[in-house]
């Protein structure tokens, strides 16, 4: 993780992982099915929309309703992790399009870069060795940091306080509406990244996209000037 930013910059830049980082959809989806399999689970064709962006925590009693048992919600969790990342060890992973040229001129202007995650933090962490973005972020915030999921505004309100950053100060960068809930819960502005639903199905954001360079950093700074 980098050390602090410069005191001059007027925001901070709040990363959701899956989705808007990374494309890691279908070793997701695979390591579930893997799970389901495995344990002898029933899985429905359309569990992952259903559940992305929650915690499996949710997931497991909620919408699968494999169990209610807080010991085996907590064992399936666990191996559901464990299986994504041997797929990823198997297949490896990529940064979405235009997600190191943002990265980088967020880095140039000082603007600090936080990431909040539903994610697992060794899923995080073996990511940003494989892809070698470990420095483009000054701090994680991830499952295992919060009681509430998404869209509960906890991750994004822990990560605004990594940034040294008041919520009104910061912007979400997410793809998946109950993490745009959670944005706005927090009090944040939020960007719609087009990953997992398109534009149109993103209304909820300020401004959504389809690519983070499409973004510009002056544009965003201005919404920042009268505060």
């Amino acid at each position: 993780m980098k050390t602090p930013p410069p005191s001059g910059a007027k925001w901070a830049a709040l990363f959701d992982w899956d989705g808007v980082v990374i494309d890691s959809r279908r070793q997701h989806e695979e390591s579930w099915e893997r799970l389901a399999k495995e344990a002898s689970l029933p899985l429905s064709t359309d569990h992952f929309l259903k559940g992305f962006g929650r915690k499996n925590e949710y997931i497991i009693p909620h919408l699968l309703r494999w169990t209610e048992n807080p010991e085996e919600i907590r064992a399936l969790s666990l191996r559901k992790e464990e299986l994504y990342r041997v797929i990823v060890a198997e297949r490896g992973l990529e940064a979405l399009p235009g997600v190191r040229e943002w990265l980088a001129r967020l880095a140039e202007a000082g603007i600090p870069c936080v990431i909040g995650s539903s994610s697992h933090r060794e899923n995080i962490r073996l990511s940003l060795e494989i892809l070698r973005l470990a420095n483009s972020f000054h701090d994680w915030v991830t499952s295992e940091d919060v009681l509430q999921g998404k869209p509960d505004p906890e991750v994004f309100l822990k990560a605004a306080s990594k940034a040294g950053f008041p919520p009104n100060r910061c912007i979400v960068f997410e793809d998946a509406h109950v993490g745009i809930a959670a944005a706005r819960a927090a009090g944040m502005r939020v960007i719609g990244v087009a990953t997992t639903h398109t534009k149109s199905e993103l209304l909820a954001a300020d401004l959504s996209v389809e690519r983070l360079d499409e973004l510009d950093i002056s544009k965003l700074t201005s919404w920042f000037q009268e505060l």
